[in-house]
């Protein structure tokens, strides 16, 4: 079930890699996406608004559980390049006691506080019950989250992307099926939205959970592998952490922007809401093609084999421009019909909000395309703390669409908000890669 990816045409490897991995972030999307469609439709623009106001907020903490437990996934993916296999089966156990601690307490925290910092968001008072209940709920079931992630994340560091995404299939089948039972002839609103993607993202790690355990051999752990090894949580929480952070620090500047889009009203939070939603699923191949990357240079720079780490991101980028060209013509042709989506044609504000934001987006999805693959090298290759910095770049260039552009220029600051965060990070990014590649090289030596 494993696969080597050291070895190989880099652009055949990256492509097929990737292919399955576009299906699991388009699953992925689909829960999140069917839950706002289906709350949109049936229980009307305010409840809508609500679960959309929670987005950022939303991604601050996920991406966070998303980013350490690919991060704990980049050791093994380096010590299965590298034929370490005993020591392949030791990170995956500190990786999953880690995982176990850190769930508990990042669900006592954030559960605690959730409220507060809706408050502080700005979020309008019309709305506000709704989003509380959503993101209460979601938060609830972040050990789900962890449990899935770290799981996928291991699987694909080992060369194999498309059995997390039978799973996710399964997973995105039954929330479709949970959501209308919930919210419909059980009338349980925007709670029963979130708890279907709760139980449905549960499921989904359960059963992978047990595949790993009947059909990878080499997860098999010893009890003397299953020991608490100081030195190898700490190389664990040096890479996943890093990754975690840098998905957070990118989701202040987010927060920033949602609560700009707050303060306008609750018709442009509803139209970027919707915008939102088809702009993370239209992006799912730039972000599947990122996230190839991370075990693409994971194995060979375990390997030692620098050369095909640069002809790997040279292929990425070039997969990911054409991609970019093709969701840019998709976003322009039926924007306007995929808003309708989540909204009514009567919403004729809101429906020209949403258009306005995803063509702005989508016209900068080559600057998103760098970000992607060129951050997951750089993270592959094992020096996560330059996710932070440019992390950190997305964050300033959003907090300054939200804090100086859209006092000034209005709704229009809100669409400019991503293309300026891409360009911040990309004008680090890219030179940082080159200074990790002579790095390696002169470590080889």
């Amino acid at each position: 079930m494993t696969k080597n990816l050291t070895e190989g045409s880099p652009f055949k490897l990256i492509l097929s890699f990737a292919i399955p991995m576009f299906l699991g972030m388009f699953f992925q999307q689909l829960y999140s996406m069917v839950d706002t469609m289906i709350v949109g439709k049936f229980l009307g623009v305010d409840p809508l608004a609500g679960v959309g106001s929670t987005s950022s907020l939303n991604f601050m903490v996920l991406g966070f559980c998303s980013g350490i437990c690919n991060g704990f996934a980049i050791p093994v993916s380096q010590t299965f390049g590298a034929g370490k296999y005993s020591e392949l089966r030791k990170y995956t156990a500190n990786s999953a006691i880690l995982s176990v601690c850190v769930s508990v307490i990042l669900t006592i925290a954030v559960t605690i506080f959730c409220k507060p910092i809706l408050k502080l968001m700005n979020t309008p008072d019309e709305i506000f019950e709704y989003a509380y209940i959503y993101i209460f709920t979601i938060f609830a079931g972040i050990p789900f989250t962890f449990l899935y992630n770290i799981l996928a994340g291991i699987i694909r560091s080992l060369g194999d992307s498309r059995t997390p995404v039978v799973f996710l299939l399964l997973s995105s089948v039954l929330n479709v099926v949970l959501d209308l039972i919930f919210i419909l002839p059980l009338n349980m609103g925007v709670f029963g939205a979130a708890f279907a993607t709760v139980v449905s993202q549960g499921i989904s790690g359960i059963i992978c959970l047990f595949y790993i355990k009947k059909k990878f051999q080499i997860l098999h752990i010893s009890k003397n592998e299953w020991k608490f090894r100081p030195s190898y949580a700490k190389k664990l929480c040096l890479i996943g952490i890093p990754m975690g952070l840098q998905y957070s620090i990118t989701a202040i500047g987010s927060l920033v922007i949602q609560t700009a889009v707050n303060g306008l009203g609750a018709s442009v939070v509803a139209g970027v809401t919707a915008a939102q939603k088809i702009n993370a699923f239209v992006a799912c191949p730039l972000d599947s093609l990122g996230m190839t990357m991370a075990p693409y240079s994971g194995q060979n720079a375990g390997a030692g084999k620098t050369d095909r780490i640069a002809k790997g991101l040279k292929s990425a980028v070039i997969i990911g421009f054409t991609t970019s060209a093709i969701c840019f013509f998709i976003v322009t042709m039926f924007g306007k019909q995929l808003s309708l989506l989540f909204l009514d044609k009567s919403n004729v504000e809101e429906l020209a909000y949403a258009y306005k934001f995803l063509v702005a987006s989508t016209s900068g999805f080559c600057l998103l395309t760098l970000v992607n693959t060129v951050r997951f090298t750089i993270q592959g290759m094992g020096f996560t703390f330059f996710a932070i910095i440019a992390g950190v770049l997305e964050m300033i260039a959003r907090t300054l669409a939200g804090a100086i552009l859209v006092p000034i220029i209005g709704f229009t600051g809100i669409c400019l908000s991503n293309p300026l965060a891409w360009i911040f990070a990309d004008i680090f990014l890219v030179p940082a890669f080159f200074y990790c590649l002579r790095k390696l090289e002169r470590n080889k030596i």
